[in-house]
C-alpha cells in the first residue's frame, strides 16, 4: 500500500512540475527575462515583444 501511495505522489508531483506558464503570462514574461537571450527561440522572441514590451 506504500508503494501505490509513493506513486501517486511522484505522478501528481511530475505532473505539476511540468506545467509551463502560458505564453504572454506574467510569470512567463518574467521567466523569459531571466532566462539568457542568446537562449531564446525566434518565436519566444517575437512573442516576448508583443505580449510583453508593447502593452
Amino acid at each position: 500500500m506504500k508503494i501505490i501511495k509513493l506513486f501517486g505522489l511522484l505522478a501528481v508531483a511530475y505532473m505539476i512540475s511540468g506545467c509551463a506558464p502560458e505564453v504572454g503570462s506574467d510569470a512567463w514574461c518574467e521567466a523569459l527575462g531571466k532566462k539568457s537571450k542568446a537562449d531564446w527561440s525566434t518565436n519566444e522572441a517575437l512573442d516576448f515583444a508583443k505580449n510583453c514590451l508593447v502593452d
